[in-house]
């Protein structure tokens, strides 16, 4: 983790100019900076009320829960390249050098502007389950951590980032805690943003991995749905609320975007979609939270539907395949995660070959690609 200098970052954000504010939060500023070397990166300032009060404290969390990662290159989790120097602090306000994801936020992809002729389409079915699945990779990650379990207790759509090739990944750890097995040491009042904030956790000692498991469910519900966590001018107003009525009543059609269901591509995923959104009514549970899975329960069990159902799809498509070698090469991605293969660095290599075997005439490559990109183990 490198030592930034305050007037580096200065003149890489022309004087932290409002023309290169990228996002705002209630603790500060993020800002699109451009170092020296060119490298294009996200430069978080804390606000001016903080800076005054010489609280340093959630960006400070921040450096600390990034740079403890035992993973630390976690292809879902945001980068922290570095800070301005922690010695200094008396002279110049602490600001953090994270990772820039030039397509911007789940919540303004979601719900960010009105839709225009020249608006971009809203993202199909494969896409939105590849949003769900690598989200709760980077919470287990976090969860599965040696020393201390992290519970980011912020997990909401404006906090998933997409790169250039619309990965998503978790930012914004400024609440995120360190919880020992014990659970002894927490002293952290209950944190969160209203609509994704776990009813159950009350108090400091009711945190735990679950708190995370209920957001990413409430999360779950808002990428398939594609409404607003709260909306005010609909009833109930809290997606949860409305959400899981309608599904415990086997209505999940009715919560499901109709620019989903409207693509026909996508018609024979619908059973999917509905065991997802099953899925997030069980992380949802507010009564008991011992009856919620753990994250690595339900990334296992999204995958798993998601490569079936692929499997399904391919089958039963008029796609030709070269010795059915897409097919095979599916099978292989469920046996190698039931075994739980972690680090497979040639599967992208293999699936890119694979994919040769189709008829290029077809014109379905691109499809093929469309459909299966949620399932290429990374």
């Amino acid at each position: 983790m490198k030592d930034f200098s305050y007037e580096e970052l200065e003149e890489a954000t022309e004087n932290f100019s409002d023309s290169r504010i990228i996002g705002k939060g209630s603790h500060g500023k993020v800002y699109k900076g451009i170092l020296k070397d060119g490298k294009m990166v996200a430069i978080k300032k804390q606000s001016l009320g903080l800076e005054k009060l010489q609280d340093n404290s959630k960006l400070q969390n921040e450096a600390h829960i990034l740079s403890s990662l035992s993973n630390y290159t976690n292809p879902f989790i945001i980068n922290l390249f570095g800070t301005t120097s922690f010695i200094n602090l008396d002279k110049s306000p602490l600001i953090i050098v994270i990772e820039y994801m030039q397509n911007g936020t789940l919540h303004e992809l979601l719900h960010g502007k009105e839709e225009t002729p020249s608006s971009p389409p809203p993202p199909p079915w494969p896409h939105r389950a590849q949003m769900i699945i690598q989200t709760g990779k980077a919470i287990q990650s976090l969860h599965e951590e040696t020393e201390h379990a992290i519970i980011h207790r912020d997990i909401k759509s404006s906090n998933i980032l997409f790169d250039e090739n619309w990965n998503a990944k978790l930012a914004d750890f400024g609440l995120a805690v360190a919880l020992n097995k014990t659970n002894e040491d927490n002293h952290h009042m209950p944190a969160g943003t209203m609509g994704y904030l776990d009813p159950c956790y009350t108090k400091p000692r009711k945190l735990g991995k679950k708190t995370d498991v209920f957001s990413f469910g409430v999360l779950i519900l808002e990428i398939i749905s594609g409404r607003k966590v709260i909306d005010v001018s609909k009833t109930p107003s809290w997606i949860v609320d409305w959400a899981l009525n309608l599904i415990q009543q086997g209505r999940e059609n009715e919560v499901i975007d109709t620019r989903i269901i409207s693509d026909k591509k996508y018609s024979n995923m619908v059973g999917t979609i509905k065991h997802f959104l099953n899925i997030a009514a069980r992380c949802c549970v507010c009564s008991k939270i011992e009856v919620r899975p753990s994250i690595e329960e339900v990334v296992m069990e999204m995958e798993m539907m998601t490569i079936n159902n692929s499997l399904d799809y391919v089958k039963s498509s008029s796609i030709r395949f070269g010795n059915n070698v897409l097919v095979n090469l599916l099978r292989s991605f469920v046996v190698l995660r039931n075994r739980k293969k972690k680090n497979i660095c040639t599967s992208s290599a293999i699936f890119d070959a694979s994919i040769n075997h189709v008829d290029k005439s077809s014109g379905e490559k691109l499809l093929v690609r469309e459909v299966l990109a949620d399932i290429t183990l990374k």
